[in-house]
């Protein structure tokens, strides 16, 4: 077992929205990441983003049947609290105009919350 490193993404966030561990607040990804707000999850709404941090993608593959079409899934969870958040698309089984998903990640809004951080001006001296 070794030191597991935890991602914070204040200086990352251009537009100062940070998405979060409802249950922890360890950081997940920034708004501009954030490809669309128009997904589903088993909880209910769920957003759909190109990167994330902090997580741990499960090592097994799921194929779920979806409004889209079957898709291979893995679980992800938080690595500060093991709080399940949503899950990584693999692969899409059946239909090539949902390729875009692949390898981009959904988290569910009820695992999430948003920290708005204050931008800092940095003065050259």
């Amino acid at each position: 077992m070794g030191f597991t490193y935890r991602a914070y993404l204040d200086e990352e966030a251009k537009r100062c929205k940070i998405y979060a561990c409802s249950k922890c607040s360890s950081h997940l990804s920034t708004f501009d990441y954030l490809i669309s707000k128009d997904f589903h999850g088993v909880h209910g709404k769920a957003y759909l983003f190109e990167n994330v941090v902090n997580v741990v993608v499960s090592h097994e593959s799921e194929v779920r049947e979806m409004t889209t079409g079957k898709h291979l899934i893995r679980y992800i969870s938080c690595s500060g609290c093991d709080e399940e958040l949503g899950w990584k698309y693999a692969s899409s089984l059946q239909r090539k105009n949902q390729k875009y998903k692949e390898g981009k990640f959904i988290l569910e809004k009820c695992g999430l919350e948003q920290i708005v951080s204050v931008a800092r001006d940095r003065i050259l001296k």
